[in-house]
């Protein structure tokens, strides 16, 4: 038996078959070159078709794992387009008179290896993002097609390091776990094995690329160790330990069906964040009490035109009749510069978080958002629904909206097509200034929730996804702390119910906190219901201090 010791990036054990990606290394030609202007262009016009690829990826992570995950591959466009980077490459075509693919090799790996040197573990991560984008650039340059790797069942996946890239392409179905030689808890490849709930475990040493294909071995992501041919004394530990995660994950079973009600009698609605129709049944199986969050932007992902009305109508009516009588809050189309749609020709911005986004963009753009609205209130007759406005931040954006809403419904009505009078309309308090006006805002509306990410990160002007800033970054603030609780109250004084719907509903630590602000309800990944079930359930508010709402805000 050999034992490899690393860093666990996600707990969990699997039991597998090794298998590893062994990279095809691009031959990088003769170096000189006496036409250092043709090269350049070979090398432009390899940059835009790398965007174009990482387009694709960003929408098939938005569509198959998180928001969080597709984001990488904005990362790696970022690094395309990066002065020092392009600088370097551009320049030893020209003044050193090199290939295309020579420079981009050196380049990119003198930059690599210098991310690998710095002592920060971030800045160490950086270094497969790098190899990743040079690896593109260079079979663009090649002519070389990448090639799918076929899979075995339950392969745990090795590397020297994984990139972005090569970890989505994967049949998840088919991975068990991944091992790689390198790699740091910090790089996007951890993010995207936490975020595919896959056991990892990274930085095992070189080893681990002497051994082969198809030998047998157990991953513990809790340990951080990598059995190969584990002996019999070892597998019946991990067995055992396998055994009492079970029974963990069996515990938290028993609590479907179960009330989400504290020791003392107060009661919590808990539904489910949702990206796509591929996520209802996880929903449905971890015994949601809704949708608090449906996002409806994959509707509009990986085309190259607006998705018609009927084609959204179906979408709605699917998730409206699988999840029968339960609430379906489906929030209106949430993109713009920071959620790139080609097709809708958004002009590039220097600070996208602030700029034409959300609301901003369907305000300015009616026919987006009627043709959605119309969609939604057809499909509102096959059941509960809720429509939620995102990144609203004044009273004249809500009644412009409204506006719509009832020109919408006006229109319907002279067509003769039916929709429900039932349908509840809220908004997300996303900007402090929701936040601060909300005794305004909470007349015009059935309901608020509470986007916590982007709160926080406007309430703090620290960009959440700077991981230079991790340390600086608070997400229970006591600012932001504050304007929940204040948002509860005014939502409480105009007889409206408010949820939360960022990561901080999943917080555990936080959960008594919210239910004495007297949060009506918690809107997680499904993943997060029971686990959060079980919390509530183990809550007893009456021998503590009153309601932090009767707190100075």
């Amino acid at each position: 038996m050999i034992t490899l010791i690393g860093k666990g990036v996600h707990g969990g054990i699997a039991k597998g078959t090794l298998y590893f990606i062994h990279r095809e290394e691009t031959e990088t030609i003769e170096k000189a070159t006496d036409d250092p202007h043709t090269e350049l262009s070979r090398y432009r016009d390899a940059v835009a078709k790398a965007k174009k690829q990482l387009n694709t990826l960003y929408l098939k992570a938005q569509k198959e794992i998180d928001a969080e995950s597709a984001q990488i591959f904005e990362i790696h466009e970022m690094i395309l387009e990066d002065t020092d980077y392009v600088g370097a490459i551009t320049d030893a075509i020209s003044a050193h008179k090199v290939r295309a693919e020579y420079a981009v090799n050196e380049v990119s790996e003198k930059i690599a290896r210098e991310f690998e040197d710095m002592n920060d573990g971030y800045m160490q991560g950086r270094a497969a993002d790098i190899r990743d984008i040079g690896s593109r650039l260079l079979s663009i340059l090649s002519g070389r097609i990448q090639k799918e790797n076929p899979l075995p069942e339950n392969a745990i996946v090795c590397a020297d390091d994984l990139t972005p890239s090569e970890t989505l392409r994967l049949d998840r179905d088919r991975v068990c776990a991944f091992v790689t030689a390198r790699g740091s808890v910090n790089s996007h490849t951890a993010i995207l094995s936490r975020s595919m709930g896959i056991p990892a475990v990274l930085d095992v040493g070189d080893d681990l690329m002497t051994l082969t294909d198809g030998a047998e071995a157990i991953v513990d992501g809790f340990s951080g160790k990598v059995y190969i041919s584990p002996d019999k004394k070892t597998v019946e530990l991990l067995n055992k330990k396998i055994a009492e995660d079970e029974k963990r994950k069996a515990l938290l079973e028993e609590y479907k069906g179960l009330e989400n009600i504290t020791v003392d009698g107060r009661r919590i609605e808990i539904y489910a964040n949702v990206q796509s129709l591929k996520e209802l049944p996880y929903a449905i199986s971890n015994d949601a009490g809704g949708i608090g969050l449906f996002r409806s932007e994959f509707i509009y992902m990986d085309r190259k035109e607006l998705p018609s009305e009927e084609e959204q109508f179906t979408v709605y009516r699917t998730v409206l009749e699988k999840m029968e009588d339960k609430k379906v809050i489906i929030r209106t189309l949430d993109v713009g510069a920071d959620k790139k749609l080609d097709y809708l020709d958004i002009e590039q911005e220097e600070n996208p978080a602030l700029g034409l986004r959300a609301i901003r963009l369907c305000l300015t753009r009616p026919h987006i958002l009627a043709t959605q609205l119309r969609a939604l209130l057809r499909a509102s007759v096959y059941g509960k629904l809720g429509i939620m406005f995102p990144m609203i931040s004044s009273e004249k954006e809500l009644t412009r909206a409204m506006d719509m809403v009832r020109a919408v419904k006006s229109q319907l009505q002279c067509d003769g097509i039916p929709y429900s009078n039932d349908v509840e309309f809220g908004i997300m308090i996303e900007t402090p200034a929701a936040a601060l006006i909300s005794h305004r805002l909470a007349p015009l509306v059935e309901f608020f929730s509470i986007g916590t990410n982007d709160l926080s990160q406007y309430t703090l002007a620290l960009d959440r996804q700077n991981q230079h800033l991790e340390e600086f970054f608070d997400a229970k603030h006591e600012a932001v702390m504050s304007l929940i609780r204040l948002t509860v109250k005014n939502a409480h004084d105009s007889g409206k119910w408010v949820g939360i719907c960022g990561e901080l509903g999943a917080d555990t630590s936080l959960t008594e906190e919210f239910l004495r602000m007297g949060v009506d309800e918690l809107s997680v990944s499904p993943s997060y219901i029971l686990p959060l079930r079980d919390q509530i359930r183990k809550t007893d508010l009456k021998n503590k201090k009153g309601d932090i709402c009767d707190e100075r805000i």
